[in-house]
């Protein structure tokens, strides 16, 4: 992922040498408590050394992190192409990408 320059494309932090993914699963009600502070504390414990996110692992997390997958720069540029194509935000069930703001 590395060969193609992170500003040709949407995909950001090609340079990344890991990527994290913390998953907790259960079926369990009365292990919620247990399993949400296990995955809450694997982030708190390992989240200091990343510098991005990859959009596919985002849950409901707001627009700060949405935009931090993209970059700035790529996040202006798909926030333009938004505009033009999605100006009225139809497809936004998804980590939206609000269209830019009519100059």
């Amino acid at each position: 992922m590395a060969r193609v320059p992170s500003d040709q494309t949407a995909f950001a932090h090609r340079n990344a040498s890991f990527a994290l993914n913390i998953v907790g699963t259960w079926d369990a009600p009365e292990f919620d408590d247990a399993n949400v502070g296990w995955v809450r504390g694997s982030w708190e414990n390992l989240g200091r050394w990343t510098d991005g996110v990859y959009v596919n692992f985002l849950g409901a997390e707001g627009n700060d992190r949405i935009r931090a997958a993209y970059g700035e720069t790529a996040y202006a540029r798909l926030a333009q192409l938004k505009r033009r194509y999605d100006p009225d935000n139809v497809f936004r069930l998804n980590q939206n990408i609000h269209p830019a703001p009519v100059d």
